[in-house]
């Protein structure tokens, strides 16, 4: 079978391998003719992103680029993002890399013409109606992981540097136009990115299926995105240049994404606050906290995670799953603590407030208080 197509939900999918080559193409579907590049420094000088603008090059549109991305990006990389695009007079934005450059990117476009702070448009309530939706710069998105999902995402997670808090920017209109998703992007991911990312993935479908928000829909995506995880990360952790595993995990991570409209929880609760403090890789952290957080929401989601592990072929229903999530974390090299992870010194009463201002909280199956919230942390510790 050919892992390839053109697709709509909502917006525009271009899979396949090679379809990098489309990307000019592709500006001119979101109406784009003066793109700017946005990436991250670790992609900067790498040969994927040469090829890009390679691309938009010969079609005349430039090869700009901006790529003062931190791992967590904050509001001074924002700022810097927006300084060189509205200079440089962009018309969009290609946001190119994994979550950290696709977030700031979808955010810097969201922001183009917007005359109000950042922080004003915190995803609280409807201040999202806010915006200027004309003052919002379209974006083609182009992962170069697997993970996050965010190329199919109407958001950007931005850390407040000052307070250390990761906050939701939500707008419809930052869903990117056009996506290109090409798994050769992603062949030379290191072995950590590609564990990190593809249990990302793995923790989004998960916290998406234990949320008990009404979405059929997204459920019926987070039980087969569970299942390519299962199936292909092992495969492309393996052997990075299988591309077959590298297509289907670029499928589970925009399924993961999809998914988690229906809710997030306590993984992501406790790991945003993690990752803005000490700035631990967000994918790893989720997979981390996950086998503490299935136990911590056992009374709530074991019925549905039998159901789960029948259709994924994992036997013992709910702790056979939950054995199944410690052996593949074993398998891909992830910490069994927070301290392992680098987490040093951690200021408990901080993270646990943290966690329950997040908004992933109102996903969580098993209503998260301070006193089991922090009892969780300590048992992640």
């Amino acid at each position: 079978m050919a892992l390839t197509g053109n697709w709509s939900y909502p917006t525009s999918i271009r899979f396949g391998a090679g379809r990098i080559a489309e990307l000019a193409e592709a500006c001119i579907a979101a109406g784009i003719e003066k793109p700017l590049l946005i990436t991250d420094k670790g992609l900067a000088s790498m040969e994927i992103t040469a090829t890009a603008l390679d691309v938009l090059d010969a079609a005349g549109m430039g090869r700009a680029i901006f790529s003062e991305v931190d791992p967590n990006p904050n509001e001074a990389n924002v700022e810097a993002g927006l300084k060189v695009y509205r200079e440089g007079g962009y018309d969009g934005v290609v946001a190119f890399g994994g979550g950290s450059g696709l977030d700031l990117a979808k955010t810097v476009a969201f922001m183009a013409g917007q005359s109000r702070p950042l922080w004003d448009f915190e995803d609280i309530g409807d201040w999202w109606t806010r915006a200027d939706p004309a003052g919002i710069a379209p974006i083609v998105a182009v992962p170069t992981t697997a993970g996050t999902g965010s190329e199919v995402g109407r958001a950007g997670v931005i850390t407040n540097s000052e307070t250390h808090e990761k906050k939701i920017i939500f707008h419809p209109k930052m869903l990117p136009a056009v996506v290109i998703c090409d798994p050769e992007l992603t062949v030379g991911m290191p072995k950590g990115i590609t564990a990190g990312t593809g249990l990302d993935a793995f923790a989004h479908c998960v916290e998406a299926y234990s949320s008990p928000h009404y979405h059929p829909m997204s459920q019926g995506i987070a039980l087969e995105g569970m299942r390519l995880v299962k199936e292909y990360l092992p495969r492309a952790y393996a052997d990075g240049a299988d591309i077959e595993a590298r297509a289907q995990m670029m499928s589970a991570a925009a399924m993961g994404a999809t998914a988690f409209q229906k809710g997030l929880g306590a993984i992501h609760a406790l790991s945003h606050p993690i990752g803005a403090w000490h700035h631990t890789h967000h994918g790893t952290t989720n997979a981390v906290c996950m086998p503490a957080v299935l136990q911590f929401n056992k009374a709530a989601i074991a019925d549905r995670f039998d159901a789960a592990a029948a259709y994924l072929g994992i036997a013992g229903g709910f702790a056979g799953f939950c054995d199944y999530v410690d052996r593949l974390n074993d398998q891909l090299g992830v910490p069994k603590t927070l301290t392992a992870l680098g987490v040093k010194d951690p200021d408990v009463d901080t993270l646990t407030k943290a966690a329950l201002k997040d908004p992933s909280v109102g996903g969580n199956p098993v209503e998260m208080t301070y006193d089991n919230t922090r009892a969780l942390l300590e048992s992640i510790l």
